[in-house]
């Protein structure tokens, strides 16, 4: 078993909003692997950063996402920095990676500077961000089969675009 698509982006470029849009269009399941990782840590995100530190998320965000490249089917959003782990983007080699692109302005407003983000949180969230896009946008591009630029876009003109996408490496 295999997932329709796998999305990928950075915070803000509207990975939780678009997958489960691109879900019900495509008739599918829609997981999120954040949520996945909450379940299996048994408590949030921005918990497990506080109390065990990013090594132990990252660690626990590969083993979660391995096993759900496995068993989901349908639509599987993962977390802005899951392609930071070489053994992830290894294994999302053959799956039809989807990139939600969002520029530095765009992605800074739609996080709003939220402190639920660990990584963002912090002295200067808007520097940290533009760190983060640098470091993790060749990633993004690395592990994608197809891009969409969200920064003009409505989510359902973002879903359209993935479909339409979607289509031409089918």
């Amino acid at each position: 078993m295999s997932p329709v698509a796998v999305i990928v982006g950075p915070p803000g470029s509207g990975k939780s909003t678009v997958g489960p849009l691109l879900a019900e269009r495509l008739g599918a399941a829609f997981v999120d692997a954040d949520a996945e990782i909450e379940q299996t840590a048994g408590k949030s995100i921005p918990d497990i950063f506080a109390e065990d530190g990013e090594p132990r998320f990252r660690e626990l965000e590969e083993q979660v996402i391995a096993e759900g490249l496995q068993r989901h089917d349908g639509v599987y959003s993962l977390g802005g920095g899951a392609v930071l782990s070489a053994a992830t983007r290894e294994r999302l080699v053959g799956h039809r990676v989807v990139f939600l692109n969002v520029g530095m302005p765009v992605g800074v407003r739609r996080v709003g500077l939220s402190t639920a983000r660990p990584l963002l949180a912090g002295v200067n969230p808007r520097a940290t961000y533009k760190q983060l896009l640098e470091a993790r946008l060749p990633l993004y591009r690395e592990v994608a089969t197809v891009q969409v630029d969200t920064d003009q876009l409505t989510p359902d003109e973002v879903v359209d675009a993935v479909v339409a996408e979607l289509k031409k490496v089918s």
